[in-house]
């Protein structure tokens, strides 16, 4: 009788158990956030959601696009969050995005967000351009700290220059297209293009990563890094013996972004992840890492980051930008895709 009382009891838990289990929605969730931020990004979305369960596929900010667009026939992510707003841009001009109107909405400057009424995207925070300069090496080697993007093109920079590929990383696409607004395209033909070919003459090698170049500048592999504020503060506040420069010509951008994915049945859930992902409570976190954040006046003060640092962005269309990202890509690989890194 008692070894049938425990059987009951225990089968009784297994069922109560699974019956939870079954009640939890999980999200497959495709990202390029950073792996040291995830895990606080989904504690504070299960604090609210304790229901709801995220899986992440996380990859560069290229390579996540390439996965997303190769998908398009049979879609396999519910949502895309902190992936770059230029290439939300470009699947919503495929056709993969769900429209949603999360309900802090308002809160979210309108040039950060999709000008649709409902948005396909918005975005979370400002990611920008920081090139990582190794003070120690640089003096060892009498090698002056650059002020602009045209001082890495002076021949004392020469096999010194670390930058993402900008195929693999939205952090090298990022400063492709600034580059292209600041000094122009044309096909191909335009100072920007121009300015890249004198760059490419100084460029050790081309990551898969935007946060490797700067980290090989800080362990000392290579004097300069082009990578991104969050990296760059986060090595120098480690200790690492570098100066974060902020070209003067401007700085290239974009927006850690979220959408849903249009077809995913799982809609509830990931209107939940995009309400608390608009959030102030959201925004918080985001600002804990980045300077500037979708929400107005939430972000701290970064120690290392210029408090004018929003004022030096180079303008950006991201509609334009996604508009012309294979042709400008085509024509970035053609020509410097030989000093990029094996896989």
């Amino acid at each position: 009788m008692r070894r049938y009382a425990f059987v009951s009891f225990a089968s009784a838990l297994i069922a109560l158990s699974g019956a939870a289990f079954a009640q939890k929605a999980q999200l497959l969730v495709y990202t390029a956030l950073e792996t040291d931020q995830l895990k606080a990004y989904e504690e504070g979305f299960r604090r609210t959601n304790p229901d709801i369960e995220i899986k992440w596929v996380r990859d560069s900010t290229g390579v996540i696009t390439a996965k997303l667009l190769a998908e398009k026939n049979n879609p396999q992510a519910d949502v895309v969050m902190g992936v770059a707003a230029s290439s939300l841009a470009l699947l919503d001009k495929n056709g993969m995005l769900q429209p949603y109107a999360p309900l802090n909405l308002d809160a979210i400057m309108t040039k950060y967000r999709d000008p649709k009424n409902p948005p396909a995207w918005f975005g979370m925070d400002v990611w920008g351009a920081t090139v990582c300069f190794n003070t120690v090496e640089a003096q060892k080697r009498n090698i002056p700290k650059p002020e602009t993007w045209k001082d890495l093109t002076k021949p004392v920079y020469k096999g010194q220059i670390v930058m993402p590929n900008p195929a693999s990383s939205g952090t090298g696409f990022f400063d492709v297209a600034a580059w292209l607004t600041l000094w122009g395209d044309d096909n191909g033909k335009g100072g920007g293009w121009k300015y890249m070919d004198a760059l490419h003459e100084n460029i050790a090698q081309y990551t898969h990563s935007g946060s490797k170049p700067c980290n090989m500048a800080a362990a000392g592999e290579y004097i300069m890094g082009i990578s991104f504020e969050y990296r760059g503060n986060t090595n120098k506040a480690k200790g690492a013996p570098i100066d974060l420069v902020f070209p003067k010509e401007g700085l290239g951008w974009d927006l850690e972004a979220f959408a849903i994915h249009k077809g995913t049945k799982k809609l509830d859930a990931a209107k939940k992840l995009a309400d608390w992902a608009s959030s102030k409570d959201a925004m918080l976190l985001y600002g804990k890492n980045f300077a500037i954040t979708a929400q107005p006046g939430v972000a701290a003060p970064l120690a290392n980051v210029p408090k004018d640092y929003e004022s030096r962005l180079v303008k950006m269309d991201f509609a334009t930008t996604a508009a012309n990202r294979e042709r400008v890509l085509d024509e970035w690989k053609k020509r410097y895709d030989a000093k990029t890194e094996k896989r």
